[in-house]
């Protein structure tokens, strides 16, 4: 993937995090997919009062994408609004192993980034076909 096109997807990730909502504890996060056909999503994480709803924001930007019948992506980015980089948890590795997606970006809201391929995360094969 190209440096452009990264840049674009980290920005729009950035952007998304402003839209976090996080009243009640949980950290901010923001997220950006590229679906195939080039289509850009983004979408924040949701913290709600009621403690078993708190959706990350890459959980959230897949079923937007997933809502509108995109069923296939080659890359997201996840921002966090800490220092380091921010980790998605199980329920999200879930759903990038679900749909395949290769290319996950992890970055920082100054725009640093560190680039890993799906299967740094998964080592078992037990991918979508």
């Amino acid at each position: 993937m190209n440096y452009d096109i990264i840049d674009t997807i980290v920005r729009t990730a950035i952007d998304a995090i402003r839209n976090a909502y996080v009243e009640h504890g949980s950290l901010a996060t923001g997220a950006c997919l590229l679906a195939a056909d080039g289509t850009l999503y983004k979408g924040c994480a949701i913290d709600s009062v009621v403690s078993e709803f708190k959706l990350p924001a890459e959980v959230v930007v897949m079923a937007k994408a997933i809502s509108e019948g995109k069923r296939e992506f080659d890359a997201i980015c996840v921002v966090a609004d800490i220092d380091g980089t921010y980790m998605p948890d199980e329920l999200s590795y879930k759903f990038l192993l679900e749909f395949n997606v290769q290319e996950i970006i992890l970055a920082d809201m100054k725009g640093n980034t560190k680039v890993m391929k799906l299967e740094d995360f998964t080592p078992y094969k037990a991918r979508r076909k």
